[in-house]
């Protein structure tokens, strides 16, 4: 027999993945103030290896419009002031030989606006994930009855993956609502 509850944990486990990598891709929005997640997506050739930029150097605020780059190993100053400029960042690095400063120019208005069609479309991506997780729930669900599920029963789980489902696109609204207001505070 189907176990209703291990298809429901799934399905919300699903969503809740979902919500975590919204989380991760709207961190990577910068909003006109210094953020080290801001680089998770840069490269460093590190011993024949494309490794992190986190994972060769330590990355601080020391105030709101800036990065600094601490390399662990001196040579890789060189090849980290590469990869930042060659990533999509849209940065340009400076390097006193000691350490990598990234100022974080502010935003235009345009620019803004952009970056909060950016955060919609990842928003929308999430809600998206979040109904496939339901729609992939609700199949199983019907497919149960053949399994000797009750269909009373089968109603009531599908009841409770569209409360789950309508909770977490809120969440989705929420977190989008926060990442729209930091993007056009000026």
């Amino acid at each position: 027999m189907v176990d209703i509850k291990e298809i429901q944990k799934k399905a919300e486990e699903k969503m809740e993945d979902s919500i975590l990598f919204l989380d991760e891709e709207l961190a990577r929005i910068r909003a006109g103030k210094a953020n080290p997640k801001i680089l998770d997506g840069v490269k460093v050739p590190y011993y024949g290896s494309l490794t992190p930029l986190s994972n060769v150097a330590s990355i601080n605020t020391p105030d709101a419009k800036t990065l600094l780059i601490t390399p662990w190993e001196k040579p890789m100053l060189k090849e980290i002031e590469r990869a930042i400029i060659n990533s999509s960042v849209g940065i340009t690095p400076e390097n006193n030989g000691e350490v990598i400063r990234l100022g974080i120019p502010p935003l235009t208005e345009e620019r803004r606006r952009t970056l909060a069609k950016q955060a919609k479309q990842e928003a929308e991506n999430a809600k998206i994930s979040v109904r496939n997780a339901r729609r992939d729930a609700i199949e199983a669900l019907k497919k149960s009855i053949k399994d000797g599920v009750s269909e009373d029963v089968e109603k009531d789980a599908e009841a409770d993956m569209q409360k789950t489902h309508d909770r977490y696109i809120k969440k989705v609204d929420e977190i989008l609502a926060a990442k729209e207001k930091e993007i056009m505070t000026v």
